[in-house]
């Protein structure tokens, strides 16, 4: 996915850049950037790998180059950031966090006017330097940012490092985050995970609304665009991506899991001996099922931090089955002769699962009996990159629907559909390929309700495929 930084203070900002980008290290693997504006020395800017190294042994060797008191970070899970830039806007820098599914078509388009694109690496287009061509191509910054919104297909939420402060600019329908923080000795900070303002001595001030333009210096924010109406804000961001300290739309990452745990724990009458997260995002989840169950919470199932503390894993199939595999240790003396609820934030391939439940059964577990803490991926996402799915038959879900059917298009809205008796026919198909001895997902109205927000501003698409039908009953149509 990806995850950005950004802050502009009286004094110099390095630290704060420095360590509140690491904040995000967990929102992706292949590279990070950073860039630091100065009235004297102009931009300066780094960007380094991540896929055989960390976000700070990367950076810190280089810090004492940085100079000034704004400056943007990035972690990327696609292209290389900072692209900067130096156009009739004058000169500046920008980082995304963005899925363009029309990347191809946009290239062409601009090519056929005449500009050129020169950040490729394996003739692999650069995104993030076709939203800054968009960008050039209006009047103004708003006017530009615009034209990106009209354009992308997808999402797109960026930072733009000027000569005059930090434009940030939230994706159209708010998919991907911006949370505003006011500095307590003065400055302000921009990021996607409000949890990397508390240790900085931030104060969160608001999340910048679908669509919306602000232009952040170190006396204030000034809004140069007002929010749009609608949003989608992807679900996911609670289920599995975000750190469980941060908020978005003032909604806690840890309480809505546990709040999701604990409705799956009352519903269910399963009788276990003990219940056991997943870590790292199903641990919230385990402990609000173990309080609305009544079954003890056991650390059953640690992972091992110093060598693999990223939730993220290489993009190499084969190596992110084993880095999966490698990170989690059984602790057998908790689980030898027990009947366990393990809980956890989504299946996808289900081969990290299906591993794990070998990796049980091994040390000794009676019964395993899997929770899931959000409803069946039935649709890929066309929005967010929160997985490195190729094809829709990726997702066992739909590997399932395709064996039942004869084909993976087919009566899909039957199998989203909860307690159908094609789900329910699905769901036991999974359980059966994963050697599980029961499995229950969550209810989408669950999930809904533990987020907090109405149904039509949480992105649900992954689950239900609703995206086809917004905007729907509860905004009306323009």
């Amino acid at each position: 996915m990806g995850g950005f930084f950004g802050t502009v203070q009286p004094k110099s900002c390095i630290n704060d850049l420095f360590y509140g980008t690491d904040y995000h290290s967990h929102l992706g693997t292949k590279r990070a950037g950073l860039v630091t504006f100065d009235v004297e020395g102009g931009f300066t800017r780094s960007i380094h790998s991540l896929e055989r190294d960390y976000f700070r042994s990367r950076f810190e060797p280089e810090l004492e180059k940085f100079h000034g008191n704004s400056g943007i970070g990035v972690i990327s899970d696609t292209d290389p950031q900072p692209i900067l830039i130096n156009s009739h806007l004058g000169r500046y820098a920008v980082v995304t966090v963005a899925k363009v599914t029309n990347l191809r078509e946009i290239a062409q388009e601009l090519l056929e006017r005449k500009m050129h694109l020169s950040e490729m690496s394996a003739n692999v287009l650069n995104q993030t330097e076709i939203i800054a061509l968009l960008i050039n191509m209006g009047s103004t910054f708003e006017e530009g940012i615009n034209l990106v919104f009209q354009k992308v297909k997808g999402s797109c939420s960026m930072l733009v490092l000027t000569e005059n402060g930090i434009i940030a600019a939230r994706d159209a329908l708010g998919r991907t985050p911006i949370v505003v923080g006011r500095k307590l000795d003065g400055g302000y900070g921009v990021c996607s995970e409000s949890t990397s303002f508390p240790t900085l001595d931030y104060v969160i001030e608001r999340d910048l609304g679908p669509g919306e333009i602000v232009r952040i210096t170190a006396d204030g924010v000034e809004v140069l665009q007002k929010p749009l109406e609608r949003k989608q804000i992807c679900a996911f961001l609670w289920v599995y991506y975000g750190f469980p300290a941060s908020e978005y739309e003032g909604i806690n990452v840890e309480k809505m899991r546990e709040d999701c745990g604990c409705v799956m724990g009352q519903e269910d009458s399963i009788e276990a001996d003990l219940v056991c997260g997943i870590p790292d995002s199903g641990i919230g989840t385990a402990l609000g099922y173990s309080e609305g169950s009544g079954i003890p919470y056991k650390r059953a199932v640690l992972k091992y931090t110093p060598t693999w503390p990223r939730s993220f894993t290489p993009g190499n199939q084969s190596r992110r089955d084993l880095v999966a595999k490698m990170k989690l240790i059984a602790n057998r003396k908790l689980l030898k002769d027990k009947r366990v609820v393990f809980c956890d934030d989504s299946i996808v391939r289900g081969t990290q699962l299906r591993d794990n439940v070998r990796t049980f059964f091994d040390s000794g577990v009676k019964e395993v009996h899997v929770r899931i803490s959000c409803p069946p991926l039935v649709y890929s996402c066309p929005f967010i990159g929160f997985t490195a799915s190729k094809s829709d038959l990726e997702l066992i879900s739909r590997r399932v629907i395709a064996s039942f059917e004869g084909e993976p298009n087919k009566n899909l809205e039957k199998y989203a559909q909860t307690d159908s008796p094609e789900y329910t026919r699905m769901v036991e198909e999974i359980r059966r390929q994963l050697g599980l001895t029961t499995l229950k997902f969550n209810k989408i109205e669950t999930l809904v309700e533990a987020i907090g927000l109405p149904k039509c501003d949480i992105c649900t698409h992954c689950f239900d495929g609703s995206s086809y039908n917004y905007p729907c009953a509860c905004h009306d149509a323009e």
